[in-house]
């Protein structure tokens, strides 16, 4: 084994960021006699998987060679055939897998096929760096709703705007890049509705060839503008707006300009942020960048859909009374009842600093 095949297999998968959802990420490199004669990504949704690509890339006949691939092998028909008759079916010898594949139509069942036909697996090669390419597919294809990152920017003090409610701009260059390169990764960008009406937000990703997240506002009570951004867009990019209005004539006439209203179950007066979540997996959509203002960000993580944070933090004190803070809501009465990160990494981009955790929820509620 040659671990520099599966990081070069991990090199390649990341080529696909932006393209192959709500597929996972994957690269595959074809080795023999220690020479790469053939190597490739999955390129986007419903074109060839990685190890049947790189099949039809070979500089030579794969007979006897080895594969390194980052994900355990698809064994199941779907918008492509199986990988694993691939793999037989041009004598492969030897399988390096990075990821289980919880996917219950594969779990264990590919490497299986691959073994009982003769072929050695050897299976977690690099696993933790092949696992980080697709948190957001393990989550979506496990629970069918969307892995949510709810990211925000602060100062140093923890504002996320100055008392007069101005926030352009509270992090760097290469921060606000890095949040472009997140809104291209994600197949979904949410809001509140305040933002909408504070900021009038277009929500699009800027890079060159970025894609356009599926854009999300939560508008309970249906007060969005028919003359902000998002509205004057929806033909041409894809909106969807949540809520609890039964305002059926403003709702028809979002709809003939393009936006979609979708009318959800009713908490606390508010969107329930479950359904939401539940309706927008089963469009599909299996990652969400929560930018969301104070007031949505505390309804997220109250609703428990929050998976990951990212808050920048910027080299900056605004001072001030703070009442511009990244989560607002009623608030933990004692430590006990705040809500639970782990696994926190640090980034540093530009001035400013990444800081990156999974989020474990309220340890009343884990107990």
């Amino acid at each position: 084994m040659d671990d520099r095949y599966m990081l070069r297999a991990i090199e390649l998968a990341k080529k696909g960021i932006g393209k192959v959802n709500p597929n996972p990420l994957v690269g595959a490199v074809i080795v023999k006699d220690d020479r790469i004669i053939g190597e490739v990504y999955h390129r986007k949704h419903g074109d060839l998987h990685a190890e049947r690509h790189a099949f039809s890339n070979l500089t030579e006949r794969a007979e006897g060679a080895e594969m390194y691939v980052t994900l355990e092998p698809c064994c199941h028909y779907g918008k492509q055939p199986p990988c694993t008759e691939a793999i037989i079916s041009h004598q492969i010898k030897r399988v390096y897998v990075g990821s289980d594949d919880p996917n219950v139509l594969v779990a264990g069942k590919g490497m299986k096929i691959l073994r009982d036909a003769g072929i050695e697996v050897i299976p977690h090669v690099r696993k933790e760096e092949c696992d980080a390419l697709n948190s957001v597919f393990f989550h979506y294809i496990t629970t069918g709703r969307p892995y949510v990152v709810m990211k925000y920017a602060m100062t140093l003090d923890g504002k996320i705007a100055c008392e007069t409610g101005e926030s352009k701009w509270v992090t760097g260059e290469a921060a606000r890049l890095r949040v472009q390169e997140r809104r291209n990764e994600l197949s979904g960008i949410m809001v509140g509705i305040g933002t909408v009406l504070a900021d009038d937000p277009n929500l699009t990703c800027r890079l060159p060839d970025g894609r356009n997240p599926v854009r999300i506002v939560c508008d309970s009570h249906l007060r969005i503008p028919f003359e902000c951004n998002l509205v004057r867009t929806a033909e041409n990019i894809r909106t969807i707006i949540a809520t609890i209005s039964m305002d059926l004539k403003k709702k028809k006439e979002l709809e003939k300009r393009g936006a979609e209203v979708v009318i959800c179950k009713e908490k606390d007066k508010r969107v329930d942020l479950q359904d939401l979540m539940l309706y927008l997996g089963n469009e599909n959509i299996d990652g969400i960048l929560l930018e969301g203002g104070s007031s949505l960000n505390n309804s997220a993580l109250k609703a428990g859909i929050v998976n990951r944070i990212e808050a920048y933090v910027a080299p900056k004190i605004f001072a001030g009374s703070g009442k511009y803070t990244p989560v607002r809501g009623i608030g933990a009465n004692t430590p006990s009842e705040a809500y639970l990160l782990r696994n926190p990494q640090v980034e540093r981009i530009g001035e400013d600093l990444l800081l990156t955790y999974e989020v474990l929820g309220k340890k009343k509620i884990m107990e």
